[in-house]
């Protein structure tokens, strides 16, 4: 999928019924099953706006890519970069895992354009 080796898409962009909670909700993200510790890289060139313990994101990583476009990466493992790195495509931001609001290893992948969250399947 671009931004990491995943097995399968176990979890789509939109409605859907909230794996912990049981209650229909709105996911913002793309989730992406994996084998925990694989790499996870950055989707395009851009700067680390965020990176470390994010609520129910557990460990995550925020990336600004200019032009009203972020990425963000979330329930990581390990955490391979810092606020303000400036990051290129396909560089390693981190390692699947299963931390914050989780119920196994994955990558918790979202795009947001101008502050909204937009299908992530239409970037990679």
């Amino acid at each position: 999928y671009g931004v990491v080796s995943g097995k399968r898409i176990s979890s789509l962009f939109g409605n859907r019924i909230h794996p912990i909670t049981g209650r229909k909700t709105y996911h913002e993200g793309l989730d992406i099953a994996a084998n925990h510790g694989n790499s996870v890289y950055v989707y395009t060139s851009g700067t680390v706006v965020q990176a470390g313990w994010n609520g129910g994101y557990g460990l995550s990583v925020l990336v600004d890519h200019g032009g009203g476009l972020k990425t963000r990466y979330a329930h990581l493992s390990k955490i391979s970069v810092k606020v303000g790195q400036k990051v290129k495509t396909g560089n390693k931001v981190g390692a699947i895992g299963s931390t914050g609001n989780s119920t196994g290893p994955h990558l918790h992948f979202e795009v947001i354009r101008n502050g909204q969250p937009v299908n992530p399947l239409n970037y990679i």
